[in-house]
């Protein structure tokens, strides 16, 4: 299937996802919203084992596109209602996928877009690149998770910061501050993202996903609670082809072929 606003290449178990608006930045439109939505049966199929999210041209996203008036099929909505209708099932989509998802953050990731990224397993960004909570400069709350991300990944003090200033953040200092994973010059991105979408495809998928479910559950857990859930998760992957292919391969010193099971 073709689509307008994004591509979708799906290749050795990688899911290339690439926001494709280069005139408008990236920004989110109607018709990339239903495009997104439209394409997450593809996502969740058996072919893929990693999804990769980045940029065409010289940006990741520049968060909503303001502009966008939308048309009969996919009519312009409140503030409440695109985050109600669009943006939320697009975020707790990716966090739930049962595959790690990366971002390669190859220009500005503003708004809802930086939201996106944030949303994503691991981060990578192009030296060039920059992250900014944009929200704050028209009147509004950071949106689509990252009153929720942010505190957890860099603090409270800086969270508030970001939100209440709008100051742009460069690839290194997210790095530094713990926003992203890593950081890479422009030129070496997008093959050292795609490399790692090769390698964690073929990787203990079945594990990678009980790593975020188990994740995911901690930032509302006490000790106790996460312990219960290391010990239920734990059992679950103990029991998975790959966990028996991991010990194997580790006994008989060759690499390990895991099938995602």
């Amino acid at each position: 299937m073709s689509y307008s606003t994004i591509l979708l290449d799906i290749q050795d178990g990688v899911a290339k996802l690439t926001l494709n608006r280069p005139e408008k930045l990236n920004s989110f439109s109607s018709l990339m919203h239903r495009e997104l939505k439209d394409i997450r049966p593809e996502l969740e199929s058996d072919s893929v084992r990693c999804v990769l999210i980045t940029g065409a041209g010289r940006a990741f996203g520049a968060g909503a596109d303001l502009s966008d008036e939308g048309d009969a099929e996919n009519p312009r909505l409140t503030a409440g209602e695109a985050l109600e209708k669009q943006y939320n099932p697009l975020i707790l989509f990716l966090r739930e996928l049962d595959k790690p998802v990366i971002a390669a953050v190859n220009g500005i990731a503003a708004g809802a877009s930086m939201s996106l990224a944030l949303a994503s397993d691991i981060v990578l960004a192009a030296h060039s690149a920059y992250f900014l909570q944009a929200f704050c400069h028209i009147g509004l709350i950071p949106d689509a998770g990252s009153t929720y991300f942010l505190p957890r990944l860099i603090g409270s003090g800086k969270a508030m910061g970001l939100a209440m200033l709008g100051d742009k953040i460069s690839a290194e200092e997210a790095e530094r501050m713990g926003l992203i994973w890593k950081v890479y010059e422009d030129d070496e991105l997008m093959e050292a993202a795609e490399n790692l979408a090769i390698r964690m495809a073929s990787g203990p998928t079945k594990g990678y996903a009980l790593i975020k479910q188990a994740m995911n559950a901690s930032l509302g857990n006490n000790l106790k609670a996460q312990l219960d859930v290391e010990r239920d998760f734990q059992q679950i992957a103990h029991h998975t082809e790959d966990f028996q292919e991991g010990v194997s391969a580790f006994m008989e010193k060759r690499p390990a072929k895991f099938k995602g099971r």
